[in-house]
């Protein structure tokens, strides 16, 4: 299958802020990975974000689509449920705004990602962290429905979340690969990934392209994504929109992302590892075409976790302090 000429844009363009510079990150072939010479594995590199992943994406759609909708006042303090990357991303971008960020966070998290928040000037309040992020969810919304003061995005019910990547993700990677998408594989977390490229991708090429979710097997804590069977599915996620999912275990997460940085040199989150397990999967099904999947994160917030230096036996041994 030919491709058009790569659009290669090495200074990324040029902004006026940095909460501009987010999104048009790179497209990269994995060669390695390929099961078939007909059979092409591409990379959405959405660590490549201001503060290294996704969720910068949606973090600004969620406050400016708040702001035209006059939902938000200057000043008013922002609340969200969230396990890290989110609640990164918010404290990023509301830190250029000027909104105070208050985010509630399982108290299991990596310090990195408590690191990140304070330096960015946000306040912490902990759930527990054997509730996961479900429990940070529940919190969040009890607070939120006892002080009126405060605005909730709530990215798991909020159509801004998938609307980042249908209006953006989802629309880059149609034009840098001129609409020839046949598989697109990211993971099941709050549904907005999934569901904004689904949208997209289905309206411009219908049945021509299979959407396929990571989702981890129920009790598996893979970092940033979430079972379904454990009890919460986030309102934006319209299973309908899905053609396969695929269950990935914490095995598979650790293993797929030592693999991504030892033959690929990618540096990814855990979710990422997982998400290309099921990318590779996909491929060696197919005899030629285009197999996308999404890169949420670097892997510099896992660094503490020792998921990328220490014994596989020893990482899998550890409790979910080190995946939320």
């Amino acid at each position: 299958m030919a491709l058009g000429p790569l659009q290669n844009r090495p200074c990324g363009g040029r902004y006026g802020d940095i909460v501009q510079a987010i999104g048009n990150t790179p497209l990269v072939e994995l060669k390695t990975l390929s099961p078939k010479p007909g059979v092409r594995i591409w990379a959405k590199l959405e660590s490549a974000n201001p503060t290294g992943s996704v969720k910068d994406r949606v973090a600004r759609a969620l406050i400016e689509d708040a702001e035209e909708k006059g939902l938000i006042r200057p000043g008013q303090t922002i609340l969200e449920p969230t396990s890290g990357n989110t609640g990164i991303a918010l404290a990023m971008i509301c830190s250029r705004k000027g909104y105070p960020l208050k985010v509630v966070m399982p108290d299991n998290v990596t310090p990195e990602r408590t690191q990140l928040l304070e330096m960015y000037g946000a306040e912490i309040v902990y759930s527990p962290g054997d509730q996961g992020s479900n429990g940070a969810v529940a919190m969040a919304l009890e607070m939120a429905e006892a002080d009126a003061d405060y605005y909730m995005p709530y990215q798991y019910g909020n159509a801004a979340n998938p609307g980042a990547h249908y209006h953006g993700t989802a629309v880059e990677i149609l034009e840098e690969l001129d609409g020839q998408v046949d598989a697109f594989v990211a993971g099941l977390g709050t549904g907005g990934t999934l569901m904004g490229h689904a949208r997209r991708f289905k309206e411009e090429l219908g049945d021509r392209v299979t959407i396929v979710a990571a989702e981890p097997m129920q009790g598996e804590p893979v970092q940033g994504l979430r079972s379904l069977d454990d009890g919460f599915i986030p309102p934006i996620i319209d299973i309908s929109l899905l053609d396969r999912k695929i269950f990935v275990t914490n095995h598979d997460a650790i293993m797929w992302t030592r693999k991504l940085l030892d033959d690929e040199g990618l540096f990814a989150g855990v979710s990422s590892g997982a998400i290309a397990k099921i990318a590779v999967r996909i491929a060696e099904g197919m005899d030629e075409g285009n197999v996308v999947f999404i890169v949420c994160d670097d892997g510099w917030k896992y660094l503490s976790s020792g998921i990328y230096t220490r014994p596989i036996e020893e990482v899998e041994n550890l409790d979910s302090t080190v995946w939320w």
